[in-house]
């Protein structure tokens, strides 16, 4: 089970990765747009740039819950119940990692906004 939530977990690390990127891809759009007011376009790339640097910084603090929770694994027998691998998620700072009805589900929430992080 606790390897299918890191599995699960890193899909979704992948997919906001790919949100970062995308981002980062569409303010290059827009600076590159010659159609476009070049200072609304430079505001406009300028948010998206620095939304994608938060969500740069969000991605880094989940691989280093993920990482923290694989060492923690490592270190168990292999008899372990899955009490103990439920105890070492929800002991994770990261909520998304931490409370399992949060887990691996941001690709799937509605929110209006953009969809990074």
């Amino acid at each position: 089970m606790s390897l299918h939530k890191l599995a699960r977990e890193l899909d979704e690390t992948a997919r906001q990765t790919a949100g970062m990127v995308e981002g980062i891809s569409e303010a290059l759009d827009i600076l590159a747009d010659t159609n476009l007011n070049r200072e609304q376009a430079v505001r406009d790339a300028i948010s998206i740039i620095v939304t994608a640097l938060q969500g740069q910084d969000r991605i880094e603090q989940r691989c280093h819950n993920m990482a923290l929770a694989v060492r923690q694994f490592a270190l168990l027998p292999p008899t372990s119940p899955d009490s103990v691998y439920d105890e070492i998620w929800s002991s994770l700072t990261l909520d998304e990692l931490r409370v399992p009805a949060l887990s691996g589900i941001a690709a799937h929430s509605s929110h209006g906004e953009a969809e990074l992080f």
